[in-house]
């Protein structure tokens, strides 16, 4: 298969991917690409494969065909010793935070520098201390997850992914399972440490409103395929159908929505 070309500026870039599960084809012939300091949000309902693609992206998995350029080079054909400097330079935020139980916050945090760096102890706990504050998590390091609410361990999940400095993020549904004040709070800090760090990040969710408020480009998965990439202005104007249903609520479970006048509308005035 010839290579595409990238851009200089490109982080990744995602050609003719195909995955099938038991017969069951799931992607089937995904293109996408993210340039640096860019969010991209996966928008799709249930089953549409938002996470899949976000797995091959990281390299959990292996599509059945197809390309993923991560940093310049095409990861699929690598073995799992040669992935391991691109899993370096990434963060990953779980969907259920996947926190250790039997690990203190500080501790939670701490593991990668302590598996993959030679950082010293006290640099680690002022690095460690410095995430929680950053997440608006203070002083909250001898705690246990245990202890924690749904929102605190979505934000302690953020905080272990950012803790070797990763050059791209990627957040598998951050705000599910949370209320509308912790879902809101999750986005917020999406968006600040999206203007603060600049991280570059994909973020695979069904929220609306957090996509239309992180997001440089929303892309939309349905049956297996992007059927539309767009700015989020665009995206609420887009001529598909399918966008045009998602827009209407059919998957939302937070904010009733409805469209008016050619403008997205939510129950607490126009977006």
């Amino acid at each position: 298969m010839p290579e595409p070309m990238m851009e200089r500026s490109e982080i990744l870039r995602i050609h003719g991917i195909h995955k099938t599960f038991s017969a069951h084809q799931v992607l089937s012939g995904i293109d996408l690409s993210l340039r640096a300091c860019e969010t991209v949000a996966i928008l799709g309902g249930s089953g549409s494969g938002k996470t899949t693609l976000l797995k091959l992206i990281a390299g959990l998995s292996r599509p059945d065909r197809g390309q993923i350029f991560l940093f310049g080079k095409d990861i699929i054909p690598l073995s799992e010793q040669e992935l391991l400097p691109f899993r370096k330079r990434m963060g990953v935020v779980f969907q259920g935070a996947a926190l250790f139980d039997s690990l203190t916050v500080l501790e939670n945090i701490a593991f990668p520098l302590r598996l993959h760096t030679r950082t010293s102890e006290r640099e680690i706990r002022t690095r460690v201390a410095a995430l929680l504050a950053q997440v608006g998590l203070p002083g909250i390091g001898e705690q246990y997850p245990a202890g924690l609410s749904g929102g605190m361990k979505k934000r302690v999940g953020i905080a272990r992914a950012l803790a070797r400095e990763p050059e791209l993020v990627l957040f598998d549904e951050p705000t599910a399972g949370l209320d509308p004040k912790n879902a809101r709070m999750i986005c917020d800090l999406i968006a600040e440490l999206r203007r603060t760090v600049c991280e570059t990040s994909v973020v695979v969710t069904h929220d609306l409103q957090c996509a239309f408020a992180i997001s440089d480009q929303i892309a939309f998965l349905d049956q297996g395929k992007i059927i539309e990439v767009a700015t989020p202005e665009n995206f609420r104007r887009s001529s598909r159908p399918e966008v045009q249903m998602f827009l209407e609520g059919a998957f939302d479970q937070h904010t009733p929505m409805r469209l008016a006048e050619g403008r997205l509308t939510w129950n607490n005035g126009p977006a």
